[in-house]
């Protein structure tokens, strides 16, 4: 922690909502980014040289490079979002630098955004906007724009913490029936309010389903979780979601599945390499996509930033963030 004789130094790495920043700025001695220009590597290195806490976002590599070359006064990184995997946790560790994040904030936003794929794709709410925009709309048919009824489907979701339940929860009430895939089972009263199936196998999951949705961290063992393998495994009517982290889907995979018909179609919230897109992707008409906007709310930006704060206050007082990322973190 700092010396009690004066306000943290603290680097923020892109523009947070004003409240957030003025907040900051009272409180610590703020190096805020107002214009929102991303931060260069060689910027945030030399911005480390003298700064007590980081605050990065998801779109920041803080790798075990850039922690050796932050100045000595480096003793926080406060991760401004929950998932961490791009942050080099090993190396902060190694160096006593503590890492926080923001768990449970954004999961209603994020269960918002997933149930309004697993609803839109089906139903081609995506294409038939395109289509009145177009000007080439005739007028109402019986067979036009004809998609998939979502109530009676099965829900495969992967990952069933927070956001996984959160989205059970949604998919129910539109009469879909739930399966999941966690490393461990939910208790049976948890299994009874979703009236959730759990599958211990993965594999066998994916072949009882016609939607699957994506709730799981990204890390080495998820990294290509839904690989060609696992595609096969669906049938032609299965509709992929994914509004957790890119590289979780192997993209090259997906897009081979739906340019062949071995998918019905895709929602996407987050990619690989975002922000570039696979111009093959672009072009197929049965795959929605976003740009990674799950969480992307003013109330839930705003309760973040506050996140941040809460925890950068503790450590300040001298005690331990509510949020640290401890060992063993996924």
């Amino acid at each position: 922690m700092p010396s009690s004789r004066r306000k943290p130094r603290v680097v923020v790495t892109r523009e947070l909502s004003d409240a957030v920043m003025d907040r900051m700025a009272t409180l610590f001695d703020a190096r805020l980014n107002r214009d929102d220009v991303a931060m260069s590597r060689d910027d945030i290195v030399a911005a480390l040289a003298d700064a007590d806490v980081l605050v990065p976002t998801v779109t920041d590599a803080i790798d075990g490079d850039l922690i050796e070359a932050a100045g000595d006064r480096l003793k926080l990184i406060a991760n401004f979002g929950a998932g961490v995997n791009h942050i080099d946790l090993p190396a902060a560790r190694a160096r006593g630098i503590i890492v926080t994040n923001t768990p449970g904030v954004l999961t209603e936003d994020t269960a918002d955004m997933t149930m309004a794929l697993i609803l839109s794709v089906p139903r081609r709410l995506a294409e038939g906007e395109k289509l009145v925009r177009s000007g080439e709309w005739k007028g109402w048919s019986p067979g036009g724009m004809l998609g998939h009824r979502v109530g009676g489907k099965a829900l495969g979701i992967v990952g069933m913490g927070r956001i996984g339940q959160a989205v059970a929860r949604r998919a129910r009430s539109v009469g879909l029936t739930i399966h999941y895939h966690n490393r461990r089972r939910l208790p049976l009263l948890a299994e009874e309010e979703f009236g959730a199936t759990w599958h211990g196998d993965l594999d066998e999951m994916l072949g009882a389903i016609d939607i699957l949705t994506i709730h799981t961290p990204r890390n080495a063992d998820s990294e290509n979780m839904i690989d060609a393998r696992r595609i096969a495994l669906m049938g032609p009517h299965v509709y992929v979601i994914n509004a957790a982290r890119g590289g979780i889907v192997d993209e090259e995979a997906l897009v081979e599945a739906l340019k062949g018909g071995r998918l019905a179609g895709a929602g996407l919230d987050v990619w690989k390499y975002e922000p570039a897109i696979d111009p093959r992707l672009l072009a197929l008409p049965n795959v929605v996509m976003l740009p990674h906007m799950g969480s992307a709310t003013y109330e839930g930006r705003a309760a973040t930033g506050e996140r941040v704060i809460r925890n950068i206050q503790h450590w300040t007082d001298g005690h331990r963030p509510p949020d640290q990322v401890l060992e063993g973190w996924v």
